[in-house]
């Protein structure tokens, strides 16, 4: 890179002096266009209750998921990420309650296509929140089999698309099951159907206070370093991207999304396909602490969100969506 200037002649500070050029010439912004709401839904009714976990984060029942989609909406949120909070008697080895047409997410998405017809509903492929032992796939002989796994990954995925989910997001891990599951959705003519794959996701220790959240945190007893990638590799990242869009995925996902900036810019720019992001819920819980005890400001947010935006997400999963979306005019730094 050539560098034309010196001082005193080239004064960079020129382009800070105030907020309008500081704006004008800004190379990243960010709108609520961007952004993705997870929501956490439970059974019961008129409950809306605090997880100790996420400091600011509830979880609703059904009847009382209108107040916060009343927000998503009025925000102009594009799409809310539905998971459920499933109680333990429904739990099992298999994660049955996964294709059960009447669990949480399934009336979940019927609420929100019917009273909410424009918010998008994107829902996880997984089996960790129906699962007796938290693991996102069933377990036999000691081992979390892939393909058995996969067999009811697709008929999860199916339901969820008849239920009227617009983007199907497997986040399980399990090799080639974008393939099955695009064509399972296409023979049955949800060709429209999204998949965004969660191709990069790694075995982190940031994912703590989501499990709390769903309820699989007290269930898992091992880690998942057998099926989510490793966090010292990033050229791994390169062939699960390339297997996932060759077998039909849309987009991918790249978990946690703070810390894996790298990856995001690295995977925007040889594939040249949507990249979202996900500040998870450890990432989330840090700064929003941070921010409760005042060693963070509140502009803290719109930096991170900014960092995913200036490495190539288009967009982010972020428990933050609508305290962003409230201020998004005063977003420019």
């Amino acid at each position: 890179m050539n560098i034309v200037g010196s001082y005193p002649k080239t004064r960079l500070r020129r382009l800070r002096k105030s907020k309008w050029i500081r704006n004008l010439i800004s190379e990243t912004s960010i709108s609520t266009n961007d952004l993705i709401l997870p929501i956490f839904i439970r059974e019961g009714k008129n409950k809306i209750e605090s997880i100790k976990s996420m400091p600011g984060i509830k979880r609703y029942s059904l009847d009382k998921l209108s107040s916060i989609l009343n927000q998503v909406r009025k925000y102009k949120i594009p799409m809310v990420a539905l998971f459920p909070y499933t109680p333990n008697l429904k739990k099992d080895k298999h994660g049955t309650e996964a294709l059960n047409p009447n669990n949480l997410v399934c009336r979940g998405i019927k609420l929100v296509k019917k009273k909410f017809p424009e918010i998008g509903v994107m829902c996880d492929v997984a089996l960790d929140p129906y699962t007796s032992h938290g693991h996102d796939g069933v377990i036999i002989n000691k081992k979390i089999d892939n393909d058995q796994t996969i067999k009811i990954l697709v008929k999860q995925a199916l339901l969820q698309a008849r239920m009227g989910c617009d983007i199907i997001a497997p986040s399980d891990m399990m090799d080639g099951r974008i393939g099955k599951i695009r064509q399972e959705l296409d023979r049955n003519n949800f060709k429209d159907v999204s998949i965004l794959s969660y191709a990069i996701k790694y075995a982190s220790n940031f994912y703590g206070p989501f499990r709390d959240a769903v309820g699989s945190k007290s269930k898992l007893k091992n880690d998942k370093k057998t099926y989510q990638m490793d966090f010292r590799n990033s050229s791994e990242a390169f062939r699960e991207v390339a297997l996932d869009i060759k077998e039909g995925a849309d987009m991918v996902m790249v978990k946690p999304g703070m810390i894996y900036l790298d990856i995001i810019k690295q995977i925007k720019n040889n594939f040249k396909v949507p990249v979202l992001a996900y500040q998870v819920s450890g990432e989330y819980f840090l700064i929003k602490n941070a921010i409760q005890k005042k060693i963070l400001k509140d502009d803290s947010v719109i930096e991170s969100l900014i960092a995913f935006k200036r490495a190539g997400a288009c967009a982010i999963v972020t428990y933050f969506a609508i305290d962003i979306a409230k201020k998004i005019k005063n977003i420019y730094l």
